[in-house]
């Protein structure tokens, strides 16, 4: 009997929504409050999953939440140092906040994994190679002299 009245009518047991197939529906239409909602929500249920973090952190990005993000991306290092997309997505939103030391280490970090066989992973490596080739050989100034790009005080 009670297992009839918690199953419902009609014997249909009751399912818990998929916050990360939603989250990822919602990011695609540009609801990007509700779908860090409904990341943050699948976060809960499995607070060790990648794949929740590696999203949550792009819809952060997206959202123009980039401290948020950049937690996320680090979360999931440390849960898994050889995220190809963490390392690349977290060495960029810290060249944005002038951070490039630290964004070299991770770019870096990206070119040393294994590249993936997705069509796009090319252009990634290119971007990531050409970036840090720009770290390491920043442009001279007007004066002749070279502009320091790296400010990795620790």
């Amino acid at each position: 009997m009670w297992r009839r009245l918690m199953d419902g009518l009609g014997g249909r047991r009751r399912r818990t929504p998929d916050f990360l197939a939603e989250a990822l529906e919602l990011e695609a239409s540009g609801d990007y409050p509700n779908a860090l909602t409904s990341y943050r929500l699948a976060l809960r249920e499995r607070p060790d999953d990648l794949r929740v973090l590696q999203n949550l952190a792009i819809a952060y990005s997206r959202a123009g939440q980039p401290e948020e993000a950049i937690r996320a991306y680090r979360r999931a290092l440390a849960l898994d140092h050889t995220l190809a997309g963490a390392h690349y997505g977290l060495a960029f939103l810290l060249l944005k906040r002038g951070e490039g030391g630290e964004a070299a280490q991770h770019l870096e970090a990206f070119l040393e994994l294994p590249a993936g066989d997705d069509e796009g992973n090319g252009r990634f490596r290119t971007h990531a190679m050409r970036t840090l080739h720009s770290l390491r050989h920043p442009p001279p100034d007007d004066n002749g002299a070279d502009v320091a790009a790296d400010d990795s005080g620790g």
